[in-house]
């Protein structure tokens, strides 16, 4: 298998980033929000900056969401929601982005696909009452899209008692979606490494998410795999800082 070079490389990047970019409406945002009338509430605003950690893996756009703690957009051993099936195989936040929910008060897409290194800043906000403020917390997903199924995101930060000018980091782990087999094989990995189907409704794997195993890759004797050991990861794959601007 041959390597791409440096601006092959950043081409394919691009040109992943458009048509991620088409499916997921790129830099788009949805609110829930539910506000009792007579209920005094204010903006909650936040600063959202991630950067990449990994050596060849370009991040999916980003999906923020400002939540109750009673959502998890998803839970380690359980199956896996279709919107978060959508993007852990193809990189479409849409589902998670524009579902109707009243455990979700407002939703944010980044714009484009985040390359290896490299980083993306954006916000979000939301109008909050008291209770709500007390509640408050923050899920960030998005797909490792040299992958088959694998992302990167925390679900249930809390953000309750993060004041106004405080920032905080966290470094993200990778997860497995367990809907699709890491076969790794040519055709079935939608990023820059194969340009192949992301999303398809069969299930033909776990079907339970849990943290990911890694690749294979053909470096290390899988010789049907379009990865190489340029696409390995360790978790972190990504570090998460959030700043409250209001």
């Amino acid at each position: 298998m041959k390597y791409l070079n440096r601006k092959a490389g950043t081409l394919a990047i691009a040109l992943f980033s458009a048509s991620l970019l088409s499916a997921c409406g790129g830099g788009s945002s949805s609110s829930n929000n539910d506000v009792v009338a007579g209920i005094e509430t204010k903006t909650a605003s936040y600063e959202i900056a991630v950067t990449n950690l990994t050596s060849n893996q370009p991040l999916s756009p980003l999906l923020a969401q400002l939540h109750r703690s009673d959502y998890r957009a998803w839970v380690i051993g359980t199956s896996a929601s279709e919107g978060l099936e959508l993007l852990a195989e193809g990189g479409d936040n849409n589902t998670l982005l524009n579902a109707p929910s009243s455990h979700v008060y407002s939703a944010v897409s980044g714009v484009g696909a985040v390359a290896p290194g490299a980083g993306s800043i954006f916000s979000i906000a939301a109008d909050v009452n008291s209770e709500m403020s007390s509640d408050l917390k923050l899920t960030l997903i998005s797909m490792l899209v040299n992958t088959n199924d694998a992302f990167v995101g925390k679900t249930g930060i809390d953000l309750s008692s993060l004041d106004v000018g405080e920032t905080v980091k966290h470094y993200l782990p990778i997860y497995d979606s367990g809907t699709e087999a890491n076969s790794e094989l040519q055709g079935t990995i939608p990023g820059p490494a194969d340009g192949g189907e992301g999303f398809n409704m069969a299930r033909d794997d776990v079907d339970y998410v849990a943290r990911h195993p890694g690749i294979v890759g053909i470096d290390h004797g899988y010789t049907e795999s379009v990865l190489n050991s340029t696409h390995g990861f360790d978790s972190p794959a990504a570090v998460l800082t959030i700043t409250r601007t209001e």
